[in-house]
This record gives C-alpha cells, sequence and structure tokens, in this order.
C-alpha cells in the first residue's frame, strides 16, 4: 500500500504517531508499505510498519531533494526516481491503494495525482485504485475542489482517521493483490 504523508512531525507528534499507527496497521493486515521514503510522517509510517514485520519501501527523489540524506533507517528498499512525478507513479504503480495523511503541498500533489490517475482508469471502464484520504483536512478539501473543477468526489474516500482508512482498504482490497514492481 502506499501511503502518502509530510515530511514534518517528530516522534511524540500527533500526526507522527497516527502515521507510525497506520503502518502497524497496514502491516497487521499483510500488507507491505511504500512512501516517499524521508523523514516525518513518511518515517513514521515505514516505523510503524517495520515494526510490524511488514517490507518497507521507500521510492526517494534524490535530485529534488540533494539535501536528504537517503531513505529512512525504517526502509528495507530504497528506490530512487529521477523526479517528484515519477516517484508519485512509482508509488502507485506499485500498490494496490493508496492513503494519504495529514500533510501539506507535496502530500497534496500526491493525492491529486492519485484522484486523477483513478478518474482516468473509471473513464476507461477500468476499476480505479482505491484512493483513500485520511482526516479533517481532506474531508474539508476534496469535495470544495470537486465541486469547483466539476470532477468526481466519489473516487477518493473519506475517513476520520487511520484505523478507518486501514479497514477500507482491507475491504476493497485482499491480501496477496498487488501491482508490479517498476520494471516488471
Amino acid at each position: 500500500m502506499a501511503v502518502f504523508g509530510s515530511s514534518a512531525g517528530r516522534p511524540g507528534d500527533p500526526g507522527y504517531e497516527e502515521a507510525r499507527t497506520c503502518g502497524r496497521l497496514l502491516a497487521e493486515a499483510g500488507y507491505a508499505v511504500a512512501t516517499g521514503g524521508y523523514g516525518g510522517t513518511m518515517e513514521a509510517c515505514s516505523r510503524g510498519a517495520a515494526e510490524a514485520g511488514a517490507r518497507v519501501i521507500g521510492v526517494t527523489a534524490p535530485a529534488a531533494f540533494p539535501d536528504r540524506p537517503g531513505a529512512n533507517s525504517w526502509v528495507a528498499e530504497e528506490i530512487p526516481a529521477p523526479t517528484i512525478t515519477e516517484r508519485i507513479h512509482r508509488l502507485l504503480a506499485m500498490s494496490a491503494a493508496c492513503l494519504a495523511l495529514d500533510g501539506s503541498i507535496g502530500t497534496l500533489t500526491e493525492l491529486l495525482v492519485a484522484w486523477n490517475v483513478a478518474f482516468i482508469a473509471a473513464l476507461g471502464g477500468a476499476p480505479p485504485q482505491p484512493v483513500i484520504a485520511v482526516g479533517p483536512s481532506w474531508a474539508a478539501l476534496i469535495p470544495r475542489l470537486a465541486a469547483e473543477i466539476d470532477t468526481d468526489a466519489s473516487l477518493v474516500t473519506l475517513v476520520p482517521d487511520v484505523a478507518t482508512g486501514v479497514a477500507e482498504v482491507r475491504r476493497r482490497v485482499p491480501v496477496g493483490i498487488s501491482r508490479p514492481e517498476p520494471g516488471n
């Protein structure tokens, strides 16, 4: 499962701990976890998943973030992408669903790309990849944005917390269903 989130946050912060719980719950449900691989909530989710025994992949973008030393220490496999856009598309390509945690412009970008990919799939008659947005910020933004640009808000499932988000993943994506790794 791809999890999008902020590069901000430290252990003990509410957002960090929620992301750590997300990773743990996904791992306990039997899913591998893929994040952007850096710090903040990406690290927290990676940590929660790794501590619960899941495979953790970090898709990084070294050219975009030359000041970052590489993937966080909880990532078992780092996949460098040449650009931010390629990073997002790789995360989506290797995941059967995505969860967007609270974040800023980067997380919003990831959520919008995932929404657009789901929209294009639905337009072509394919089942769209589940896109799940966690928390009150997305619950306020997504319906308003969908109304403003006249698009399908139902392609983004809004949930109040990570437990509900993971339950939604479990309902919609059986364990063992995955997408091919990039390059395969």
